[in-house]
């Protein structure tokens, strides 16, 4: 069975709390958007000419429940910390599972803000969920899904949400960017978590980003903020500038998404393929329309 995990991006993200666990309490709205990574899960060993493109080298790993194969963007972490191998870990302790073979054309970028690690888990629990018959609803799903990283929830149903909580509680949101332009980019550059939040000084907005995404998308501007900004931008001018760049090619609204590396631009006309490519050379970059 194949489906295609998607990305999020973040619309402002506010830290407003430090909490007594040490995590902190935020608000943003989470949004889908069609950056995908190309997962197929099957029980007998397969050669995935469909999804891996001609001259990717897979590489190969192997624990007790499943054997994972994976091409595009290396997967820096071993078997036993892969959110892939810990959805199935989970789900074999209450489902008798046959031993698996996941084979993962990873598409989305690793450090970005952009949930790829979290949708990978979210949509191997629903593709086991299907393809067994587990007969586990939405919130089953999304309940156990939690449990191996707070955001993967969202992806469950994979519709805009406003998040509250460490990201983890999900409120339906009435927003749409339909035909709008994306343009995402990501520089070279990896940010922790820990470096993200090391800068930040928990604060109420004035203004919670739930009343600001009700209005255009061209009022979003300096209203619309991300906290994880200011301090990341201090510490890698280089991600700053791609938002100003973005801004400079004519996008209505511009943001880093999450606690970055990504930056996201919207656009309400198409931009140019190949300017964009010009302008964002040596970053990961892709333009969609939503």
């Amino acid at each position: 069975m194949i489906c295609h995990p998607n990305a999020k991006i973040n619309l402002g993200l506010n830290v407003t709390s430090r909490r007594p666990d040490g995590y902190h309490d935020l608000e943003t709205i989470f949004y889908p958007i069609p950056v995908c990574d190309t997962l197929q899960v099957e029980t007998e060993a397969h050669t995935p000419t469909t999804i891996f493109p001609a001259g990717r080298i897979p590489c190969m790993s192997e624990t007790t429940d499943c054997h994972l194969v994976s091409a595009g963007i290396p997967i820096d972490c071993p078997p036993e910390k892969n959110l892939l191998v810990k959805t199935v870990q989970a789900l074999k302790r209450d489902f008798a599972l046959p031993h698996l073979y996941i084979y993962m054309y990873k598409q989305i970028p690793f450090g970005a803000g952009l949930g790829g690690g979290s949708s990978d888990a979210a949509f191997m629990a629903k593709t086991l969920n299907k393809m067994f018959s587990l007969g586990l609803d939405d919130e089953e799903l999304e309940r156990r899904v939690s449990a191996i990283g707070a955001d993967c929830a969202f992806f469950i149903r994979n519709r805009p949400v406003f998040a509250t909580g460490i990201g983890n509680v999900f409120t339906p949101v009435d927003i749409s960017l339909a035909g709008w332009y994306l343009v995402l980019v990501k520089p070279d550059i990896f940010v922790s978590t820990k470096e993200a939040y090391a800068k930040i000084r928990p604060r109420r907005p004035a203004e919670s980003v739930a009343d600001i995404v009700r209005h255009p998308v061209e009022t979003w501007r300096g209203r619309l903020t991300n906290d994880f900004e200011e301090g990341i931008f201090a510490l890698h001018p280089e991600i700053s500038a791609v938002k100003e760049k973005l801004y400079d090619c004519g996008a209505s609204y511009a943001s880093m998404s999450g606690s970055g590396s990504s930056v996201f631009g919207l656009f309400r006309h198409e931009p140019d393929k190949k300017e964009m490519r010009e302008h964002f050379k040596g970053c990961f970059c892709q333009q969609h329309k939503l």
